[in-house]
């Protein structure tokens, strides 16, 4: 593309109706050419030029040769022949006049529009070009988009397949503990019943040792032990501790609920405390540290109704108690 057409391609656009008012200024220039070659054409008539000429011949005829026949009677002498006029010379028209500045104005912006119309054209086919080149961007762009969609469409098939055989194993799988289980509970259930069956058959014959040994039992009329005597701490043994220790707790805070406070307490067989740690906390720490104060400040507990002394206690304390 020449240089003008780059130009006048960045140009702002041109108004509307310039086709028009170009018909309409060559229409008034023809008009005006019409008009002045009317007005000049009796300048332009070529002159009629007139001439005369003498025409003779100074070269004279000669006659024809004797034919070789007989005699034939003398031929009368052919007169002579005039000779041919000659040619009259050619006439010299004047030259042309140049064409008027008219004319070379009017060739000028034929020429131009001429121009004008090919860079319209051009243009168009530019455009058209352009338009086609779109047209093939576009169409490729909706064909990868409907490959991709197709992709897409695929990926997502092969997802739920693979979804389903996850989840057809996933169910094997649960199936398969499912039985495993049940099977395993089968057998506790099994091992159960022997566990019951060997418990009854213990207890069986802990009934009979204790119904061979009834008549040198020390137990009440309402115990239900098989031991001959009674081992551990009496009934009344904790509330002895506790009546021995509660009276060295020393907590004025006033908390909310009754929590609890277990501690485990060894002793030696004398009653003097060996050692003693909290195997519960309550959770409030001041609480704790008034009832580790307190068995540390009893020293030594007292001993049981039979006179024996337990070497481990579990004491429980609370502070609304």
């Amino acid at each position: 593309m020449h240089v003008g057409t780059d130009r006048l391609e960045f140009a702002p656009p041109s108004p509307p109706g310039m086709l028009r008012a170009l018909v309409l200024a060559l229409l008034v220039h023809g008009l005006l050419l019409l008009g002045l070659t009317w007005s000049v054409r009796w300048k332009h008539d070529t002159p009629v030029l007139s001439a005369e000429a003498e025409l003779w011949s100074s070269v004279p005829v000669e006659a024809a040769p004797q034919a070789v026949e007989p005699e034939p009677e003398p031929a009368p002498e052919p007169e002579p022949q005039p000779a041919p006029p000659p040619k009259p010379a050619p006439v010299v028209e004047p030259p042309a006049p140049p064409p008027p500045k008219v004319d070379i104005a009017l060739e000028q912006e034929k020429q131009r529009l001429k121009k004008e119309q090919a860079r319209l054209e051009e243009l168009k086919q530019e455009k058209l070009r352009e338009k086609e080149r779109l047209d093939k961007l576009e169409k490729a762009r909706l064909e990868k988009l409907k490959q991709d969609k197709l992709k897409q469409e695929q990926l997502k098939q092969e997802q739920l397949k693979q979804d389903k055989l996850k989840q057809d194993k996933l169910k094997q799988e649960k199936l398969k503990a499912e039985q495993a289980a049940k099977a395993q509970q089968t057998a506790a259930e099994k091992k159960q019943a022997a566990l019951d069956a060997k418990q009854l058959e213990a207890q069986r014959q802990k009934n009979l040792q204790r119904m061979a040994g009834l008549a040198g039992a020390s137990g009440s009329a309402n115990a239900t032990g098989t031991a001959l005597k009674s081992s551990g701490p009496s009934a009344s043994y904790g509330g002895r501790i506790r009546a021995k220790i509660k009276p060295n707790i020393v907590f004025t805070e006033d908390i909310q609920g009754n929590p609890t406070t277990e501690v485990e307490v060894r002793a030696a067989p004398d009653g003097t405390i060996v050692s003693r740690k909290i195997t519960k906390s309550s959770g409030i720490k001041d609480w704790d540290e008034a009832v580790i104060r307190a068995i540390d400040k009893t020293e030594v507990l007292p001993r049981d109704i039979d006179g024996s002394m337990p070497s481990s206690l579990l004491l429980v304390f609370r502070p609304k108690d």
